[in-house]
């Protein structure tokens, strides 16, 4: 049985953190000592291990906790977590597309700019009507 500093060095989530998975149902509470101090077994952070590798992909709980229920099942629907992965996969391109795009402006925004002058062609396109691009 592990102290709640040790869980979160071994799983390598935050104390806090693990206290707010605890309230949101994504992992079980653990069992208490005597003193009322929270003791983790080595399957509990194994389970913190897993929730932290979602979270690293992006995964929000609902989707962790559909992923939690589905591998308890003894034939594991391979289909269901690749379906949910890969609409996770498009989210995930679509916020690149739009970072590469923010950049692109920015980028284009920043060239504009002469040092020096009066007025800056940024802060202009900035308050401008026409959208950046």
């Amino acid at each position: 049985m592990f102290a709640i500093g040790q869980a979160s060095k071994q799983s390598g989530v935050n104390i806090e953190t693990i206290r707010y998975y605890e309230r949101e149902g994504v992992v079980p509470k653990p069992g208490r000592s005597a003193a009322g101090r929270r003791l983790y077994t080595s399957d509990e952070i194994a389970k913190l291990r897993f929730v932290k590798r979602c979270r690293d992909l992006g995964f929000p709980i609902a989707i962790i906790q559909t992923f939690q229920s589905l591998s308890g099942e003894e034939h594991r629907p391979c289909t269901d977590v690749k379906l949910i992965a890969d609409q996770h996969l498009a989210v995930v391109d679509a916020k690149i597309d739009n970072l590469v795009n923010l950049r692109a402006a920015l980028k284009n925004l920043s060239e504009n700019c002469d040092n020096g002058t009066a007025t800056c062609p940024m802060l202009e396109a900035l308050m401008s009507d026409e959208p950046t691009k």
